[in-house]
């Protein structure tokens, strides 16, 4: 038995020619029709490590905690089939399995090849920095956080010049040499694992000229959530994606052409997949993370060939999520599923299009908690608004690239545990982050046979109800942490308790002090921000308000008269961009 996983990171379907995208990817329509397509394939956790978390579990990780590595307690699909005999090899450009937050997952598997270069990976050292031109970037916050990453992936592109020197050439040629070592060879698992088409967009020249683009056009990296560079040069950072989602399917193709020459394609299981999508413009947003888990982040492309079946060339409207690869390949390999193990295997839904379940959640630890049955997705927000009583449960404290700080350690519990952490007690961390606040967008409900563009939220707390009955479920199934269903109100589910959050919802109940409120949500949450920044210059909330006449209804433009009244410099730069993501709503 052989498998084979090329899994690209943050492959947006909607890009796809199979999926009605008009990206160049010839070789993703061959494999359509030389495998089955699923159409309801979702994401659980995200983003990276927490989707990654979950190939190896089978289980949900954003109920629990966020970004983090494998814990002492989890089942490893990857380090069970070692275990009975099936050579796992994984090759990634991946960077983050190599940082504190990822770095106990790459070592399950029996043998491991890292490329080095993505994304300011750490890996070129060079005193001298090259100078970057700065112009452009949102602010002083976003440049903290880029200015190290940017100026470390200037010095690795440097040593990668041509096209063979690139990493996603050197990792999908390091997928080939496995294949060639061991194509007489039995019982093993290879993955292939490409970071691109991730930001940011570094592109070989040969892709970028199929979309009338240059490498001098646009550094690759794409400023998240209010915008892209702007206006105008919003369509080339489309088109800088599709040129990377082109060499995407290129390499796919070489991959392919291998199993075949090697004659390996008919008896290898085969599974191509992503962890999640990215908004480059839809419903107004860039990037992921804060804003609602949108179906062009949340239903991913996965096209899977099992041997057992020779299912090509159908679609599959079947519900299927990441916790079910692990399942497939377990299943596969004829290697038992745990019972902590909450995916299914694939199976009977290539062959006949079964249906393996009924609802899939997904969800980013702290945001919406999301569900979807393939013809809604409900996007229920917590009931009030901050964090409240949110913890992390883990017995590994660090995060995408750094521990916990001694500050999170300080108000530490001891947990009893959960039914997968194998009796194993557990720390109870009081969540510290503070980017996500999904309380601002409320509910959301999508019809996606009528409004598969998701662009006219329903109004239906009936079947709000329906889908929150799920919901609750579902948590149930995996032992979530009893405070998550205070905090979404799913401990006291009633219709009349549904019908009158929306009630409360539709008349914003939003901040007041004397004579002025805010319109919205948005106003509400961008004025606080202002007030407290306005606060650290020493000024009043009185002396800020007083640049507005009395009695006043705040809105969107008097957020931005108060900014440009009380601050200059960077520190106005800094609040018109924060502000703007404020106040979205939507």
């Amino acid at each position: 038995m052989k498998a084979v996983m090329l899994m690209f990171d943050t492959l947006t379907r909607n890009h796809l020619a199979p999926y009605g995208g008009d990206a160049i990817t010839p070789n993703f329509t061959r494999l359509a029709r030389e495998s089955a397509q699923f159409d309801n394939f979702y994401v659980g956790s995200m983003p990276c490590m927490p989707a990654r978390r979950e190939l190896h579990t089978g289980r949900y990780n954003f109920l629990h905690r966020s970004w983090g590595p494998i814990e002492p307690f989890d089942f490893s699909t990857f380090q069970a089939l070692h275990q009975a005999g099936v050579h796992t090899h994984m090759v990634t450009d991946h960077k983050h399995y190599w940082r504190d937050g990822g770095a106990t997952y790459h070592t399950r598997y029996s043998t491991f090849e890292f490329i080095r270069g993505q994304e300011g990976d750490c890996w070129k050292g060079q005193v001298e920095k090259p100078a970057i031109n700065w112009q452009g970037m949102e602010d002083e916050e976003t440049l903290r956080r880029r200015s190290g990453r940017m100026t470390q992936d200037l010095i690795n592109r440097a040593a990668m010049p041509t096209q063979e020197e690139h990493f996603t050439h050197r990792t999908v040629s390091a997928g080939l040499e496995f294949l060639e070592t061991n194509q007489h060879q039995d019982n093993w698992f290879l993955q292939i694992e490409c970071f691109d088409p991730h930001e940011p967009f570094f592109v070989p020249e040969k892709y970028l000229a199929q979309y009338g683009c240059t490498a001098e056009e646009f550094d690759g990296w794409v400023p998240y959530y209010c915008g892209a560079p702007g206006g105008k040069d919003d369509e080339k950072v489309r088109n800088f994606y599709q040129a990377l989602v082109t060499m995407c399917d290129d390499y796919l193709g070489q991959v392919m052409d291998k199993l075949k020459a090697l004659d390996l394609w008919e008896d290898t299981l085969f599974i191509v997949c992503t962890d999640h999508g990215f908004l480059l413009g839809e419903h107004q947003w860039w990037g992921k993370n804060i804003m609602p888990v949108y179906n062009e982040i949340a239903n991913t492309p996965f096209f899977i060939r099992d041997p057992r079946s020779k299912t090509q060339g159908v679609r599959r409207s079947a519900l299927a999520q990441t916790v079910d690869i692990p399942a497939t390949l377990l299943d596969y390999f004829d290697v038992p599923l745990p019972s902590s193990m909450t995916g299914k295997p694939l199976r009977p839904a290539v062959e006949n299009d079964t249906p393996i379940r009924d609802h899939a959640l997904f969800g980013y630890y702290g945001g919406h908690i999301n569900i979807t049955d393939g013809e809604y997705v409900y996007m229920r927000c917590p009931r009030e608004e901050g964090k409240g009583n949110l913890f992390e449960y883990t017995l590994m404290p660090t995060r995408i690239d750094s521990m916990f700080s001694v500050r999170d350690l300080k108000d530490i519990r001891i947990h009893p545990g959960f039914d997968f952490t194998q009796g194993a007690q557990v720390m109870q961390i009081p969540a510290s982050f503070g980017y996500l606040n999904p309380w601002r967008f409320g509910d959301k409900l999508f019809d996606l046979k009528s409004d598969p563009g998701q662009m006219q939220p329903l109004h239906d707390s009936e079947r709000a109800f329906h889908y929150a009955l799920a919901m609750k479920g579902l948590m149930q199934i995996h032992d979530a942490p009893p405070e998550l269903y205070t905090r979404f109100e799913l401990d006291s589910l009633t219709r009349e308790g549904e019908q009158a959050f929306a009630e409360r919802w539709a008349r914003h109940n939003t901040w007041t002090e004397g004579n002025y409120r805010c319109a919205d949500h948005g106003v509400e949450e961008a004025l606080r921000f202002v007030l407290s920044a306005a606060r650290e210059q020493g000024l009043s909330q009185d002396a800020v308000l007083g640049h507005l006449p009395p009695g006043h209804t705040l809105t969107e433009i008097d957020i931005f008269t108060l900014i440009d009244a009380c601050f200059s410099g960077d520190k106005h730069k800094a609040l018109v961009y924060q502000s703007r993501l404020l106040l979205r709503t939507e």
